[in-house]
């Protein structure tokens, strides 16, 4: 049950941040980017690839992780790049951002299948959505939306990674389409991390505290 429930959790977490600091900048919200980034991306590499390899051939693989990598950046002209945490603050504005809405809860979906059979790959997404969800809800706030508005798409976004484990899990799927679900989220993984990785740092350096963050989440990962 708690792999449905977790990252509904995050969600609820990062708008409960936001609340709480009463929409203030969150100090080290880019230390936060990059651990999440590096734990998801060596998640991505424990837990995904051998699975995916297991069941593809290599260039099979390869092509649907490169359809992946492709889809998210596709998926990153309506969004702006949301999903890696570059949000673009509109303060007063009122118009519902319907693109940035659908781009993001269509990523989330997709990254519920590999749950299914990967409970790890669960707490990487969960370290990836509560920053996300940090920044989406500040910029909701910031940009002066109705309050029902802002629980309605917190609330679907939230939902939308569940929905993707619920029908990995109970739905039936022709033999041979999950691995290849998975490698095309493997691509989108890969991208978004290594994103994260380096928008996280002013001028494409790392200084000490982030190189610190970013070993404890790759050995976190390992040892999970």
């Amino acid at each position: 049950m708690n792999k449905y429930l977790f990252p509904i959790y995050a969600v609820l977490l990062g708008f409960i941040i936001v609340k709480l600091t009463r929409n203030k900048p969150i100090k080290n919200i880019k230390i936060l980017l990059a651990f999440s980034g590096a734990f998801l991306m060596s998640i991505t590499f424990f837990e995904l690839f051998p699975e995916v390899f297991e069941h593809l051939d290599a260039k099979r693989a390869g092509l649907c992780i490169m359809i992946g990598v492709l889809f998210q950046i596709f998926l990153e002209f309506f969004s702006k790049g949301a999903e890696h945490g570059h949000v673009h603050i509109h303060k007063n504005s009122h118009v519902f951002p319907w693109l940035l809405f659908l781009s993001l809860c269509l990523h989330a979906f997709l990254e519920g299948f590999p749950i299914h059979q990967h409970n790890d790959m669960v707490y990487g997404i969960i370290i990836h959505k509560i920053p996300i969800a940090i920044l989406i809800t500040s910029y909701l706030f910031q940009s002066d939306f109705k309050t029902y508005q802002i629980i309605a798409f917190l609330t679907v976004f939230g939902l939308m990674t569940p929905l993707g484990t619920v029908i990995s899990n109970n739905v039936y799927l022709r033999p041979g389409l999950l691995p290849h679900i998975n490698a095309v989220v493997i691509g989108i993984f890969l991208h978004i991390s290594t994103t994260i990785l380096f928008e996280s740092s002013e001028g494409h350096k790392f200084n000490l505290n982030k190189i610190l963050a970013i070993i404890v989440a790759v050995a976190i990962a390992y040892f999970i």
